[in-house]
């Protein structure tokens, strides 16, 4: 059994009721692996069981040793968490016309590779990251995917307001108090705080603000985190809600998939990694 701060647990227990019992003992449940393949590079594996929302999702049977597969290597497949993957959803109404998207905060390079395989072949991905070591990580990545239409930039949010309007897509993946890493690395537990918290959440609310104006009218703006806090997540949005016309995109989501949806300042929020997604009429103004 994982064992949580004390404020942790009680913000949880507040927000799930008699659901708390369950989710606590979720976080020593053993973990499931999974990995999306390059279907450029590859034919559907056999034996796998396919995650229901990513169309090249598959859970594995058990973890190998991926560092020592030359598979892993040449980009036949990534890594990735299944909920992660959930993205896919949000792009299945626009595949088949040509895009800007800009994944601002891309590192490893997970959602980057992801969305430069749905996106069709003349359009432009710009995978971002500010912090250099991890941009050449991403940009490592990227070239093993072997999509040529990316572009790997290391800027701050806020330099790609000199972009009034050029992108259709705006996938911000911000960096959180990582909660949702609980179960997979019990030693985030120890570098968790209120106070962190609380700065993860200002810095948000930076990240929206600075890259807002490059967003297109009409465009869609996607929120996730992998943490639990209201404060990065719902609270946010509305927030964003109150400076900005943004308007929900509602998806159709299967009961069996289990997924859950609540809402924030009237805009309903996607359950599930905490995906937000906002429509934008005008710039930003704050």
């Amino acid at each position: 059994m994982i064992l949580l701060p004390n404020s942790f647990e009680n913000r949880m227990k507040k927000i799930l009721g008699p659901e708390y019992h369950a989710f606590s003992q979720s976080l020593s449940a053993e973990i499931s692996h999974s990995v999306r393949i390059n279907r450029k590079k590859t034919e559907e594996p056999t034996g796998l069981n396919p995650v229901p929302y990513s169309d090249s999702g598959f859970y594995l049977t058990q973890r190998p040793v991926y560092t020592l597969d030359p598979l892993f290597h040449a980009g036949v497949y990534y890594v990735q968490e299944s909920s992660s993957m959930f993205l896919e959803q949000f792009f299945l109404h626009f595949t088949k016309k040509k895009l800007r998207v800009l994944d601002l905060c891309a590192a490893p390079g997970g959602k980057s590779t992801h969305l430069s395989a749905l996106l069709p072949d003349d359009s432009l991905l710009v995978s971002n990251e500010v912090i250099h070591s991890r941009a050449r990580v991403l940009s490592e990545n990227l070239k093993k995917w072997g999509k040529p239409n990316v572009v790997v930039s290391c800027n701050d949010p806020g330099d790609f307001s000199r972009l009034p309007g050029f992108f259709d897509v705006i996938v911000v993946d911000a960096p959180c108090s990582g909660e949702g890493l609980f179960r997979r690395d019990p030693s985030a537990v120890n570098e968790w705080s209120e106070s962190n918290a609380d700065h993860c959440a200002g810095r948000q609310k930076r990240i929206l603000a600075g890259v807002w104006p490059a967003l297109a009218n009409n465009g869609m703006l996607i929120y996730s985190t992998c943490t639990y806090n209201p404060a990065e997540n719902e609270e946010n949005i509305s927030w964003l809600s109150q400076f900005a016309p943004v308007e929900a995109v509602p998806l159709e989501i299967p009961d069996e998939w289990g997924i859950v949806t609540t809402e924030a300042n009237g805009l309903p929020v996607t359950d599930f990694i905490r995906t937000k997604y906002v429509e934008k009429g005008t710039s930003l103004q704050l």
